[in-house]
């Protein structure tokens, strides 16, 4: 684990602590380590831990996984400020020893939260709270090349320095070790979940956008796929990492459901202060040549439907991002964002975080935007709410992590499926406008959930 010095330093950091066991419940020791594989630490918690929590960036080589669960955050009324209150008095009982100025080190939350904020759990989200953020037990954070791992003891009295030692360097043999294997499933039975019906629920939307009751809603559907053995999550994440190489990669555990998925929306991003976030409407499938994708990517930065999409997006965050920051930037026009399997309209938000504002005030403003609910919000929602055939559960929610200084980020959690045994669900959407066609949408819906179908071991 340490060199004897090292050793020495951290029982008298404990020893420190737990003389001052009146104001502190918690030490949280960061320590640099030999470069170690995320995915191989998140399959080693496999059964020590009943959580686990994964995430890589897209735009960047950083990497955060979390094992086990030293304080649980369950946000009811004004879930996002109530979650981020007891951060703020959990962060004051906690003696953190941090010398690294690294996003994602120290005391770190990992979770996220239900689409909807009062939903029901039915039998697949059984497992699953409405929202939950985690202090886990350890944290391997790897930043543009290096890793650090952080560790959350309580201060425990009855417990004597040595067994703290040898519990840390038990959990270290057991977690930093190669990945040897990677276990596939195949795809033995795949069903649509009534897919007509889901179609007549299209053209009833847009019957109830020409009455002019929303200008723009957002509809799911659930596809259900069984596998000839269990799925393994760490084959499934190595997977994603390797085929979406653009996209946020994540993986919540909850005992044998882990909701996973490679989402290329950013909702916001938080360093040092400095605010990202990201609008991302309008969809189109990659050309088969250079010449094809070309066309292909022009025709979208040219389409009515997928223009006016875009704009519902672009407008909302604005107007979520203006009151939480200042000195807002915006590009007048959209770009093109290629992935492997689609592109999509893309338009960076970028603001200065205003004295007192958080990262979890922003994400409050920004859920759900209307690339997931749609415009107006709240008639939106309720259309959603009681005509949706699905229960979202965390699907198109907000999924992601924040540590002790305000940094953090959010993805949108959209391309994602809920895996138990070997079973799972799989989840996509597509924005409804009062032109939309439901052949062409359901067509669309196929479209997206191609990368997680690929991952989870092909179709049927």
């Amino acid at each position: 684990m340490m060199i004897e010095t090292e050793e020495q330093q951290f029982m008298d950091l404990i020893e420190k602590v737990r003389g001052q066991a009146d104001k502190f419940r918690l030490l949280s020791y960061t320590e640099k380590i030999f470069y170690q594989d995320a995915v191989a630490f998140f399959e080693h918690g496999k059964g020590y831990f009943e959580k686990r929590f994964f995430w890589t960036s897209a735009d960047q080589d950083f990497s955060i996984v979390g094992l086990g669960s030293v304080f649980r955050f369950i946000g009811e009324q004004d879930r996002f400020m109530d979650v981020e209150r007891q951060w703020k008095d959990c962060l004051s009982s906690i003696y953190i020893e941090n010398p690294y100025q690294i996003p994602g080190t120290g005391p770190v939350l990992m979770g996220g939260f239900s689409f909807h904020e009062d939903d029901q759990p039915d039998e697949i989200w059984e497992l699953f709270e409405n929202n939950e953020m985690v202090l886990p037990e350890i944290v391997l954070t790897n930043y543009q090349g290096e890793s650090y791992i952080t560790h959350h003891i309580p201060i425990l009295l009855d417990q004597t320095i040595d067994e703290v030692i040898g519990m840390l360097k038990e959990q270290r043999v057991h977690m930093l070790r190669p990945l040897m294997n990677r276990t596939q499933a195949r795809c033995i039975l795949k069903q649509n979940v009534a897919p007509e019906e889901w179609k007549e629920l299209v053209k009833a939307a847009t019957e109830e956008i020409k009455k002019g009751l929303f200008s723009k809603v957002v509809l799911a559907r659930e596809l259900r796929t069984t596998y000839d053995r269990d799925l393994s999550q760490s084959a499934v994440l190595m997977n994603l990492m390797e085929e979406q190489h653009q996209s946020y990669i994540y993986a919540i555990e909850n005992g044998d459901a882990c909701f996973v998925g490679a989402s290329p929306e950013r909702l916001v991003k938080v360093e040092d202060n400095h605010l990202l976030s990201t609008c991302l409407a309008g969809t189109a499938p990659r050309g088969e040549t250079a010449e094809e994708d070309k066309k292909i990517g022009q025709d979208l930065l040219e389409d009515e439907k997928n223009l006016q999409e875009h704009a519902f997006v672009v407008e909302m965050i604005r107007q979520a991002v203006e009151a939480c920051c200042d000195e807002v930037d915006i590009p007048e026009k959209p770009a093109l964002l290629p992935l492997k399997n689609l592109q999509h309209l893309y338009t960076p938000v970028r603001g200065e975080l205003k004295e007192g504002k958080t990262l979890l005030h922003v994400v409050k403003r920004l859920h759900p935007t209307p690339a997931l609910g749609g415009e107006p919000r709240e008639q939106a929602l309720e259309f959603i709410k009681h005509h949706e055939r699905l229960n979202r559960g965390w699907y198109a929610g907000p999924v992601g992590w924040m540590d002790a200084s305000g940094n953090g980020e959010f993805a949108v959690a959209i391309r994602s499926a809920l895996l138990n045994g070997n079973q799972a669900s799989l989840f996509a959407g597509c924005g409804i406008v009062k032109d939309s066609d439901p052949e062409k949408e359901y067509k669309e819906t196929e479209m997206k959930l191609m990368p997680m179908l690929s991952a989870l071991g092909g179709s049927s």
